[in-house]
């Protein structure tokens, strides 16, 4: 996707079309978003010459579930990398919510204004009470001793109560969390992005190593969650992926090699020929 001259005109969505604005418009009226809560248009980033990605152009739209699929090497995971301010690209655009650009973000402004990310490997605090994982992931916690010492008010108490109701572990709120099984873990880390209260939630193969049991029950888990916030999907799995996709967006190359309903995906001649196979 071509740049455009910022101080002309009203920059678009992909696929939607520019719009001109006054010659004496502010370009804080710029409207990049387009009622999307996450708007990349592209961007590239390069390591030693290899371009992880490539002119990447993508939009989320808010309440959205949507899953990215792609071979290894295809740039997903420092897409995300992008998104969380853990990567800077070298060149493109990178806007969140009301116009954040989050290329002039630090990691820290990124999470409070609203983006959590959980990686594939679980993360949480195994000697520590699964309710009290919940209470340190807090929005409004200051430390890790702030919140042991401080104690809880009734809305915080029951938002944990809610939260541990929605990730199934209410049962277990007591235990410690390194007892739990795995996909247990990776409900409970979820449970500690839910706790900050996020827009946008970037999930990194949330299906790896689970039982077919817990790989259900994670895929309702994630199709509940969308609706009050976006959700994306990064996942190998592909029975994962079509019992849960809206819309899919297949990475190829650092860049958007196709992108549609599963369906559609699935029998995309290119994707066919560099992911899926015959």
């Amino acid at each position: 996707m071509g740049k455009m001259n910022e101080a002309v005109t009203k920059v678009a969505a992909p696929g939607m079309e520019a719009e001109p604005i006054a010659d004496d418009a502010p370009v804080t009226a710029v409207d990049l978003l387009h009622g999307s809560i996450l708007y990349l248009d592209g961007i590239t980033v390069s390591f030693d010459g290899f371009r992880a990605l490539n002119d990447l152009s993508l939009v989320i739209e808010r309440g959205e579930l949507r899953c990215i699929i792609g071979p290894n090497g295809a740039g997903k995971s420092t897409m995300m990398d992008v998104v969380t301010g853990k990567t800077r690209p070298d060149v493109g655009q990178a806007y969140f919510d009301r116009q954040s650009d989050l290329l002039k973000m630090s990691e820290t402004e990124i999470v409070r204004a609203g983006i959590g990310r959980k990686f594939q490997k679980p993360t949480v605090f195994e000697k520590l009470p699964v309710r009290v994982n919940l209470e340190l992931a807090m929005r409004a916690n200051k430390g890790v001793w702030a919140t042991l010492m401080v104690r809880l008010n009734g809305e915080q108490r029951d938002r944990i109560d809610s939260v541990l109701a929605t990730i199934g572990l209410i049962d277990c709120r007591h235990q410690h969390a390194g007892v739990l099984s795995h996909g247990q873990k990776q409900w409970l880390e979820i449970g500690m992005l839910l706790m900050q209260e996020p827009q946008l939630m970037l999930i990194d193969e949330p299906a790896a190593g689970m039982t077919h049991q817990e790989v259900e029950r994670t895929a309702e888990l994630l199709v509940s969650l969308a609706g009050e916030r976006s959700v994306v999907v990064v996942e190998h799995d592909m029975d994962f992926v079509r019992s849960i996709a809206r819309r899919v967006t297949v990475l190829h190359e650092g860049r958007v090699l196709a992108e549609g309903s599963m369906d559609a995906v699935q029998n995309d001649p290119k994707v066919i020929e560099v992911y899926l196979g015959s």
